[in-house]
C-alpha cells in the first residue's frame, strides 16, 4: 500500500471510529493493532509490546504521578477556598474584581499544580456560586473559571508540557519556562477584558455590598494566607531554574510540599491521603494507555513512510512556510475540538515537529504554540474538557445560585475568552521572544 493510501486509511478509520462515541483509547489502539497487522504481518504484534514497554518505563514521564498527586492533595487541602477568600477582601470592592481575582487564583493554581482540572473544579465550586449570588452575570462568571481553569495547560509545571516533551525530546525545564510569558500574557488579557466589560456595563459584575467590606488592614493581613502556595511555587519552579534539580525530582518537591501545606491546614487525613491517590492513579492510567495507543499508531504509520511522504509533500509547497504553520494549527483545533488533548499531543506531535524544524523554525517555539492550542482546545466545543468540568459541577452547587446553568450558557461564558486566548497565541507566534527569553536565561 502507498504512503498516501495508508495515510487516507488510517485517518479515515480514525474519524469514523470516534463518531461511534467510543473512548479514544479504543478508537485509537484498534486502527493502530488492525493497520499493524494488514501492514506488517505478525511483526505488527511484537511492536505493540515493544512501543507499550518503552512508552511506561521512560524516566521523563516520572514527573506526571508525582505532580498528579501534588494537584490532587491540594485540591482536597482547601487552599484554594482559603486563598479566594483572600481574593473576595482585597478585589471585591472592583467592578469585576471577583471575576479577575478568579483568574490570578487559578493562575497561582496552575503553578503549583500543573493540571487544569483542580483549578476549574475548584473555582467553579467556591467562586461561581459566590459570584452569582453577588449579581455576577453567568455568562462572564462561568467564562473565567473555565478560562482561568485552562492556565494549568501552559503555567508550569504542566503535565501536558511533560508528555509533550517526551514525545519529541525536548527539554522538559525549557518547556516549563517558555510558557510562563505566555501563561501571564493570557490571563493579563482575560483580567483586561473582564475589567473594560465590568466598567462599560458595571450590571455584568458589580462590587461587593459594603457590609462585606473590610478594611486595609484586615486586607493587608489576609494576605498571609498566600504564603504558603507562594512558597510551594518560588521552590518547585526555582530548583528547575537554577538547575538544582529535575523536573523529576522537583515533582517529588511539589509532592511533599503539598502533604505539608495539608497538614498545616490540618486537612491532611487517610481519607484524602488515600482519596488523592486512587484519583493519581486513575488520571494516570488514562494518559498511560492513551499514550501507548497513539504511539502504537505514530509507530505503524512512520513505518508505512507516510510520515516522510507527508513532509516530502508540504515541504513541496510553493507557499510561504508562516502559511503552513497557520495550517497546522488549524487541525489542531480541528483535533482539539473532537478528541481527548492527550491524544492530540501524542498523535501530532511526533509528526509536526520534525515538519516545523524543516522549516527552519525553532522547536521550542513551536512547541509552546502547540501547548497553547491545546489550551484553547480544553474550551472548544463539543470536546473540550472544561466544558465539561464545569457542567460536573452545576448540579453540586445548583442550591446555592439563583439560576440553573445549561451546556449553552457555559458555551457563551467560554466564546470571550477563547477570543482572549486566541490573541494571546497571535501574540506569541508573531513574537517568538516570549516564548523564549526566559528559557534563554536558564
Amino acid at each position: 500500500m502507498s504512503p498516501l493510501a495508508a495515510s487516507l486509511v488510517m485517518f479515515g478509520c480514525l474519524l469514523l471510529l470516534l463518531t461511534t462515541g467510543l473512548h479514544i483509547v479504543f478508537v485509537i489502539g484498534t486502527v493502530a493493532i488492525i493497520a499493524g497487522l494488514f501492514l506488517l504481518g505478525h511483526q505488527g504484534l511484537y511492536l505493540v509490546a515493544g512501543v507499550m514497554y518503552d512508552q511506561w518505563t521512560s524516566e521523563t514521564l516520572l514527573a506526571l504521578p508525582l505532580f498528579l498527586y501534588s494537584a490532587a492533595i491540594l485540591e482536597r487541602s482547601g487552599i484554594g477556598d482559603i486563598v479566594y477568600g483572600t481574593v473576595h477582601r482585597i478585589l471585591g470592592t472592583l467592578k469585576g474584581g471577583l471575576a479577575s481575582g478568579t483568574v490570578l487564583i487559578c493562575t497561582a493554581f496552575a503553578a503549583m499544580v500543573g493540571v487544569s482540572g483542580a483549578a476549574t473544579v475548584s473555582m467553579g465550586l467556591i467562586a461561581l456560586p459566590s459570584m452569582l449570588r453577588r449579581g455576577y452575570n453567568k455568562h462572564i462568571a462561568i467564562g473565567c473559571v473555565a478560562a482561568g481553569g485552562v492556565l494549568g495547560i501552559v503555567i508550569p509545571p504542566s503535565v501536558i508540557m511533560i508528555l509533550y516533551a517526551s514525545i519529541v525530546r525536548e527539554s522538559v525545564g525549557g518547556m516549563f519556562f517558555g510558557g510562563v510569558v505566555p501563561g501571564l500574557i493570557i490571563a493579563s488579557l482575560h483580567i483586561t477584558y473582564i475589567t473594560i466589560r465590568s466598567y462599560l456595563n458595571p450590571k455584568l459584575a458589580p462590587p461587593i455590598p459594603l457590609e462585606e467590606r473590610v478594611s486595609f488592614k484586615e486586607k493587608v493581613v489576609s494576605l498571609r494566607t498566600i504564603i504558603l502556595p507562594f512558597l510551594l511555587i518560588v521552590l518547585v519552579l526555582g530548583v528547575i531554574y537554577t538547575g538544582t534539580a529535575t523536573p523529576s525530582e522537583a515533582g517529588a518537591i511539589a509532592a511533599v510540599g503539598s502533604l505539608i501545606i495539608a497538614a498545616i491546614l490540618h486537612r491532611l487525613n487517610w481519607t484524602s491521603f488515600k482519596g488523592s491517590g486512587i484519583a493519581t492513579f486513575r488520571l494516570l492510567g488514562m494518559i498511560f494507555w492513551i499514550l501507548a495507543a497513539a504511539t502504537l499508531f505514530n509507530s505503524v504509520y512512520i513505518t508505512t513512510g507516510a510520515r516522510e511522504a507527508l513532509m516530502t509533500a508540504i515541504l513541496g509547497l510553493e507557499v510561504n512556510r508562516w502559511f503552513i504553520i497557520i495550517g497546522l494549527q488549524l487541525t489542531l483545533l480541528v483535533f482539539g475540538c473532537i478528541m481527548d488533548d492527550y491524544a492530540v499531543v501524542v498523535l501530532c506531535a511526533p509528526i509536526y515537529a520534525p515538519l516545523v524544524i524543516s522549516l527552519g523554525f525553532d522547536p521550542l517555539w513551536w512547541g509552546i504554540l502547540f501547548i497553547l492550542n491545546m489550551e484553547m482546545a480544553y474550551l472548544t466545543p463539543p470536546y473540550g474538557f472544561n466544558l465539561f468540568y464545569l457542567r460536573g459541577v452545576v448540579p453540586q452547587i445548583r442550591s446555592e445560585i439563583p439560576e440553573d446553568i445549561s451546556m449553552t450558557d457555559i458555551y457563551r461564558g467560554v466564546l470571550p475568552f477563547l477570543v482572549t486566548q486566541g490573541l494571546g497565541l497571535i501574540l506569541v507566534m508573531i513574537f517568538p521572544f516570549l516564548a523564549l527569553w526566559l528559557p534563554s536565561t536558564m
